[in-house]
């Protein structure tokens, strides 16, 4: 059997990453792995925060150090599955207050071999996001136009205007002997 988690950002359509994940996995194998993945930090105290998935309350904490519950390394996916806690904010910067969603999708039947499998992504890392970058899906509507799209605001085409100033000569920095010719200036 293996547990299917998905992890998003808040608000954002443009990015996903969906794990398949054997049930006695561990939250810091778990963490080991979305830091890798995802190119975060890894100087930073880590936490996962359960939460109830309608109301967002929070309904425990996971460290690497033990808040009450037991530490990352202790506690297992499965474990988490029985006692109802399937959705979590996973901080990955706690100082910085930087997290990403993780949510139950469901369990599948099949085993596999490997602890953790990532099944799924769409976007890049979500440092870009905080760089500026905007997912198409997360454009206004008016904004989502494809490039091979007329789009009679677009007339400016630029690619045309080099092909003119060749007038079917190649253009080099050589003579037809071969030698290269360079003006006295240079």
């Amino acid at each position: 059997m293996t547990y299917k988690y998905r992890v998003s950002l808040p608000g954002i359509k443009g990015f996903f990453r969906i794990y398949s994940l054997r049930p006695e996995t561990t939250l810091y194998h778990f963490h080991n792995t979305m830091r890798s993945d995802m190119d975060f930090p890894q100087n930073q105290i880590i936490l996962f925060k359960a939460v109830d998935p309608v109301s967002g309350s929070p309904l425990s904490r996971y460290s690497s150090v033990d808040l009450g519950k037991g530490t990352i390394d202790n506690i297992t996916l499965e474990m988490l599955h029985k006692a109802g806690e399937d959705s979590f904010v996973y901080f990955y910067d706690t100082t910085n207050a930087k997290s990403v969603l993780l949510n139950f999708e469901g369990e599948s039947p099949a085993s596999q071999s490997a602890r953790i499998v990532l099944e799924d992504l769409k976007g890049p890392n979500p440092i870009e996001f905080e760089n500026g970058y905007v997912a198409f899906e997360d454009l206004p509507k008016e904004k989502q136009v494809l490039p091979s799209e007329d789009n009679p605001d677009n007339m400016d085409d630029d690619d045309d205007d080099d092909d003119e100033d060749m007038d079917g000569e190649e253009e080099d920095s050589a003579d037809e002997d071969g030698e290269e010719i360079y003006s006295e200036d240079e």
